[in-house]
């Protein structure tokens, strides 16, 4: 007797019915699927995929940045931004007291040219890690003889090795966030580190809490975040307004890391705290574009288990998640 298999026209009318279904169900239906990748040390704060598309690479609060290997390897270790940490004093250590005796890496980016990893680092500075990993040199610990109390976002351009950074405080360090946050601190500032010449220059000064920074597409602009303020700035690089900046989009709440992805559109991760009708945080990420429009809003809690979300990064048709305060990395997938 023979089988009489349904047409590929059948089959998908079927899937698309469930779909259709489900989708009038709770949001959580369709929302997506959050795979968590557990780190030998809490704190993943940012993300980096290197040129082969690799990775995730992230830093963790003893001072060690770690890179992916897969599902079978899970995270190995890639290198640390302070040269001369002790291993035996450091590791598995989680306290915000020994950024400076170990480092603390912040903000993470590959310049693909050279492979060079750069790190803005809580405890030490800017650093760059060579192309097979190991100890990290120091670049800057200070622009304008003002040392860096907390570098924290970080991007490079792939066309001239430049690396854009922000220094969220002058006054406070890692270990003083909360006195950061109820001092409404505004001695931050957005930087450029030029590699030919070795110099850093102050781009934007009096920022309160800049923690993130992302090159536009074109190479442009900047879009640098406060995540005291609850905004976003525009930095103008090239054109009729270079050096020049305005605010681009206030938000509802406080805004760390922001991400390009490789359409040019641009993921900020953002905290949202409520306190009426009874206390209640939302983790979310924000697709925006250049002109400040908000595209897309996600919410990653509570599968997304964390008090603060400190990126979102894209790569591959996944949204990576970072955090302070979890010890593994969040990969979120719309369904």
């Amino acid at each position: 007797m023979a089988i009489l298999f349904p047409s590929k026209r059948v089959v998908g009318f079927i899937l698309s019915f469930y779909v259709f279904v489900l989708c009038f169900l709770p949001a959580v239906f369709c929302a997506g699927h959050l795979q968590k990748l557990h780190l030998p040390d809490p704190g993943p704060d940012s993300f980096a995929f290197d040129s082969a598309g690799q990775g995730p690479y992230t830093g963790v609060a003893d001072g060690r940045i770690f890179k992916y290997k897969g599902p079978k390897v899970g995270f190995v270790e890639y290198g640390y931004s302070k040269a001369d940490r002790s291993a035996r004093f450091c590791d598995g250590t989680n306290s915000t007291a020994l950024a400076k005796s170990c480092g603390r890496p912040s903000g993470l980016g590959f310049y693909y040219k050279t492979g060079e990893l750069y790190v803005a680092d809580d405890g030490v500075g800017l650093v760059v890690i060579g192309p097979k990993g190991g100890a990290g040199k120091v670049l800057a610990s200070g622009a304008e003889k003002v040392p860096f109390g907390l570098p924290d976002g970080l991007d490079v351009d792939q066309n001239t090795g430049i690396v854009y950074f922000t220094d969220a405080t002058a006054r406070y360090t890692i270990n003083e966030i909360p006195q950061i946050i109820a001092s409404g601190d505004s001695t931050g500032r957005l930087l450029k580190y030029n590699p030919r010449t070795k110099k850093v220059t102050v781009l934007l000064r009096r920022l309160a809490g800049p923690a993130g920074v992302a090159i536009s597409k074109d190479r442009s602009y900047l879009l640098v975040t406060e995540f005291l303020k609850s905004r976003v700035w525009k930095y103008w690089l090239r054109g009729p307004k270079a050096n020049t900046a305005h605010v681009l989009l206030n938000v509802p709440g406080s805004p760390s890391k922001i991400v390009r992805n490789n359409v040019g559109d641009f993921w900020l991760a953002m905290t949202v705290k409520r306190q009426v009708p009874t206390p209640r945080i939302k983790l979310q990420g924000l697709r925006i574009n250049g002109y400040g429009k908000i595209l897309e809003t996600i919410t990653f809690n509570p599968g997304f288990d964390s008090s603060m979300i400190t990126e979102v990064h894209e790569h591959k048709g996944a949204l990576y998640l970072g955090s302070l305060y979890v010890g593994y990395v969040g990969v979120y997938r719309k369904f």
